[in-house]
């Protein structure tokens, strides 16, 4: 493949099907190829192995691969497939051998369902989906499972006449939701900013998804309030767009400081992505909780995976929290360049 494809981790589960049709359309909206990428159930891993070591000509050099025939399949019976589609079957634990793959092929993107075959139904995140993220060396794309995904009035479930705060049209939410909450976010690609710390990669990786799928990119930052007698919870935030930011705005000093300080990260996105639209959103506090009431309606959430100083295997707060509870797809963009963000 030429150009740096989509990776999809497929299990043959319902959950990596989301994420094999998810990777499935990134790639065509990118133009790139597609890697459907796979491990091997130990059976034919040890079967292998020991055709190996045996080195016997008489047994069969296929083994069974039930997902990878049963992918080719799910993939044979799409609408429209990226330009080029290659399988790899790979050994060895299903972390590891994803993030050799990954080290290997230099994707765009490294594509996932959020549970796997295994483990328990209740786990809002399976172990293997949780060490990808920590430890690839690319972006990786968490796809939630069904289950995770916003109740509304025609799905099962849903309260009958009801559907999530935001998702209504204009000027229709019932008294008591967020008008700018997760319907604000529709469609649009959500990027999580600490203006002064997340690298520029996971900028650069909101930026060109916002540009491959022609839409907008909506930039949340959180800034600390300060105890006082008063606290106001869960008010809503306001989209703000960056010729709204002016001298003598509504915003309290917190909140334009940090809009400006957006503003000024954000100028050399803009002059790249000239024909991408910014929304600025500066939320008081909580900066994880808003984004996962955005990933009810977003295309796709992006976050940094840690403080580009900080060389820890561990995943930063605010990641691990969207991770657990978004409603939506979750990417989890790395410092691909550290050095230049030490």
């Amino acid at each position: 493949m030429s150009n740096p494809p989509v990776i999809a981790a497929v299990d043959g589960s319902d959950h990596s099907l989301r994420a094999l049709e998810w990777a499935r359309t990134a790639a065509l909206s990118r133009g790139t190829g597609l890697l459907v990428a796979h491990v091997l159930p130990d059976v034919s891993q040890l079967y292998a192995g020991r055709r190996s070591s045996l080195h016997d000509p008489n047994e069969p050099e296929r083994f069974a691969d039930p997902v990878g025939d049963y992918v080719r399949g799910v993939l044979e019976a799409a609408p429209e497939l990226p330009r080029e589609v290659r399988y790899e079957a790979l050994e060895g634990s299903v972390p590891e051998a994803l993030r050799v793959i990954a080290a290997e092929a230099a994707p765009t993107m490294l594509v996932m369902g959020s549970r796997g075959r295994g483990g328990f139904a209740t786990l809002l995140l399976g172990s293997n989906s949780r060490a990808v993220a920590t430890t690839a060396t690319c972006p990786v794309v968490v796809v939630p499972h069904a289950d995770r995904d916003a109740p509304r009035a025609d799905a099962p479930g849903g309260a009958p006449g009801t559907d999530p705060p935001g998702t209504d049209p204009p000027g229709t939410d019932p008294p008591g939701t967020d008008p700018h909450g997760a319907g604000a976010s529709a469609g649009r690609v959500v990027l999580g900013l600490h203006a002064a710390e997340t690298p520029e990669d996971v900028l650069l990786f909101a930026f060109a998804e916002a540009a491959a799928r022609g839409t907008t990119v909506q930039v949340v930052s959180a800034y600390a309030v300060p105890p006082g007698p008063t606290l106001i919870v869960d008010s809503p935030f306001q989209v703000i767009p960056p010729e709204a930011l002016a001298d003598d705005g509504d915003a309290v000093p917190a909140e334009r400081e940090m809009l400006r300080s957006q503003t000024q990260r954000l100028a050399p996105l803009r002059t790249r992505y000239p024909d991408v639209p910014v929304e600025q959103a500066a939320v008081p506090g909580d900066a994880a909780g808003r984004l996962v009431d955005a990933s009810r309606t977003a295309a796709l959430v992006v976050v940094g995976r840690h403080h580009p100083r900080r060389r820890s295997l561990l995943m930063g707060s605010v990641a691990n929290a969207v991770l657990q509870h978004a409603h939506g797809p979750v990417a989890v963009v790395p410092a691909l360049h550290p050095d230049e963000d030490a």
